[in-house]
């Protein structure tokens, strides 16, 4: 087994490494983190954001399940790894797939076009490579303005009580047990174990982030700190303000023979709509009408009732706060507080609800 130096990251050492543990990466990644990195995934994936009709480049591919949870979106995925081995894996895995696209490429030095995809994103492969800040610098170079660049990578827990165990995990059981799965992984994993003991903090790593030009950068533990999701931003303005700039120029230097036109004291884009005029004009017509209307005071409005107050109202037999009395208001001489006039023992019971007279009609007090 080759087992590449952590100092130097040599590009072919890590490759053949890879390529000598791709029969089983997956499932000795599933057994390793317990599952998790199917919830990891399920993370990136949201960050990324992947939608039908979008370019993605997944750096650091390996067998292509990062890139194949992203083209199920409908996205279109190029899956790029420097590891042979593993891309032949993932052609053999992912081969009706058509939204799968998959390309050897160095991360440092990416065979694609400036802004050639909507997004990019890095999986657990940062760590591996010898200079990972142009590798950031070469991901932010092929995403289109207003793209997004998506890392997760193994990150050191902030507590302690995650921190001794989980590097205990790593340095004794990790390689052991996936020497026991493919007995040519123990040294591969001892090596990646070194290298995320030497990976920096998740500050430091959004630092390079920002050093590269990427905007809104944040970064997001997952698993108490054992992996770090980051994300930035490609910004905008960028190269749209270059070219701006470009144009202004040429447009300001004159050709031989050509005289600058005066610009006109208002421009066209500074004219008011003409419905806001229109507003105006019907605006300062009513007032000069009515000229009294801009300074008449606004009505009060008498605050409503809530219905618990006009039910204590209308079983307390009261109006406006004056109590009425229960067998006054039955009387013929206070009839005026009733619909309907009714006799002396007529109307029995609070409220006034119960049927009098001969059409059996209710009498109701008035509210």
């Amino acid at each position: 087994m080759t087992r590449p130096d952590t100092a130097t990251k040599l590009a072919t050492d890590v490759s053949t490494m890879f390529d000598e543990v791709s029969p089983r990466y997956d499932l000795i990644n599933d057994v390793l983190t317990v599952g998790n990195d199917r919830l990891w995934r399920i993370a990136t994936t949201k960050a990324v954001a992947p939608r039908k009709g979008m370019r993605i480049l997944d750096l650091a591919a390996g067998t292509g399940t990062s890139a194949a949870a992203l083209a199920a979106h409908g996205a279109r995925v190029v899956a790029a790894d420097f590891s042979e081995g593993m891309l032949a894996e993932g052609r053999r895995r992912h081969a009706g797939n058509d939204l799968l696209e998959f390309v050897w490429a160095d991360a440092m030095d990416l065979p694609f076009e400036d802004d050639s995809f909507d997004a990019a994103t890095i999986s657990y492969g940062l760590r591996n490579v010898s200079d990972p800040k142009r590798a950031i610098a070469e991901m932010r170079r092929v995403v289109k303005p207003g793209g997004r660049v998506v890392i997760a990578e193994f990150s050191t827990p902030p507590s302690s009580a995650v921190r001794v165990p989980y590097g205990l995990y790593g340095r004794y059981v990790l390689p052991r047990v996936a020497g026991l799965i493919n007995r040519e992984a123990s040294e591969a994993y001892r090596y990646l174990n070194e290298s995320i003991e030497q990976w920096p903090s998740q500050e430091e790593l959004a630092a390079w982030l920002r050093e590269a030009g990427l905007e809104r950068v944040a970064y997001r533990n997952l698993t108490f700190g054992i992996v770090a999701l980051h994300r930035g931003f490609v910004p905008r303005a960028s190269k749209a303000t270059v070219s701006a700039a470009a144009t202004a120029a040429a447009a300001a230097t004159p050709e031989a023979g050509e005289t600058k036109s005066v610009p006109a004291k208002k421009a066209a884009s500074a004219k008011k709509p003409a419905a806001a005029k229109s507003l105006r004009l019907r605006k300062s017509l009513r007032l000069r009408r009515n000229p009294q209307r801009a300074r008449r005071p606004r009505r009060s409005r008498r605050p409503r009732r809530s219905r618990r107050q006009a039910r204590r109202l209308r079983r307390s037999g009261s109006r406006e706060g004056i109590r009425l009395d229960e067998e006054a208001c039955c009387r013929i001489d206070q009839g005026r507080l009733h619909r309907l006039h009714c006799g002396e023992d007529a109307c029995r019971g609070q409220g006034h609800r119960r049927p009098c007279g001969e059409a059996g009609r209710l009498c109701q007090a008035r509210r």
